[in-house]
């Protein structure tokens, strides 16, 4: 879709756009336009990549209207969402980092060492753990159980191992985590569940402002929303992260920072059933690099 069709899908939603249109393809589900209006008012568009994300949309605005009511960051406030554009004002600060699909270069908007960053993220997530799981499950999100959570590890595993393959070391390693007891949480929160730095939108002195991308929000393991952080910041950080979070009154439990560690390294799965889900061939030889077979 090019810049005039964009305008013209624009247009027949109610939205005149100017000319220049910047975009950011890092998106799976989505392509997203950073645009702006007539009247000089910049939005952010959210251009569906394929058919079929209609339910997944009128999910996600459910889910925006219950995190904003307990959160004391902004989301993104949905002006538009229809099954072929969603579009709503650009929120004042940036993501984190973001990423460029074409050269894989990673920007970094704060500084990785601001001293906000950290605290400000953990009270951020005591809040989002803090939503109560009634008001998701009558917003008709998925609500897991301590039980269902790790299941839902162990499906995974058995499907990408029969459908894929997975490396001996991956797959010895996975079967492990689910069976340490020790380290699995007796209890479910509310996650946002897609949780990295290029969702996170902070000022420049790295404090929280935001989140965005919030498709995947539902009742589940909290490491969840703590393992995106690894990969970025390390782990020295994710040890400060989870003893600001306990700090601010979040919900600690044994053997959390291994859990989360081994979250994280389990993150090639959750790649690996999108692949087989979208049947898509890019996807499926990407994934296979990262389940060491290649």
């Amino acid at each position: 879709m090019d810049v005039k069709e964009i305008q013209a899908l624009a247009v027949d939603h109610g939205l005149t756009l100017k000319n220049e249109i910047s975009f950011n393809e890092m998106g799976i589900d989505y392509r997203i336009a950073f645009v702006e209006d007539v009247n000089g008012r910049k939005w952010v568009l959210r251009i569906p990549r394929r058919e079929g994300l209609g339910e997944q949309i009128e999910k996600e605005k459910k889910i925006l209207s219950l995190a904003s009511k307990h959160l004391s960051i902004s989301v993104p406030d949905w002006k538009i969402a229809s099954h072929a554009l969603i579009a709503y004002p650009l929120l004042e600060s940036k993501p984190a980092l973001t990423f460029d699909a074409e050269t894989y270069d990673v920007t970094w908007n704060i500084d990785q060492n601001d001293s906000a960053y950290v605290p400000t993220l953990a009270k951020v997530l005591v809040e989002l753990h803090g939503v109560p799981k009634e008001q998701a499950e009558n917003a008709g999100l998925k609500i897991h159980t301590p039980e269902s959570a790790r299941q839902e590890v162990a499906d995974r595993l058995e499907r990408v191992s029969k459908e894929i393959g997975i490396s001996t070391t991956l797959e010895t390693r996975w079967k492990k985590w689910l069976d340490n007891h020790r380290i699995w949480p007796n209890f479910c929160t509310f996650i946002h569940g897609d949780l990295y730095a290029g969702h996170v939108l902070a000022n420049s002195d790295g404090t929280v402002q935001g989140i965005i991308d919030w498709s995947e929000a539902h009742v589940s393991d909290p490491a969840i929303d703590f393992a995106g952080h690894i990969a970025a910041f390390g782990e020295d950080s994710l040890k400060e992260l989870t003893a600001q979070y306990q700090a601010h009154g979040g919900q600690g439990w044994e053997g959390m920072f291994e859990h989360i560690v081994e979250r994280n390294a389990a993150a090639p799965l959750n790649y690996a059933v999108f692949a087989l889900d979208t049947n898509n061939d890019t996807h499926l030889q990407a994934v296979k690099a990262q389940l060491g077979l290649s």
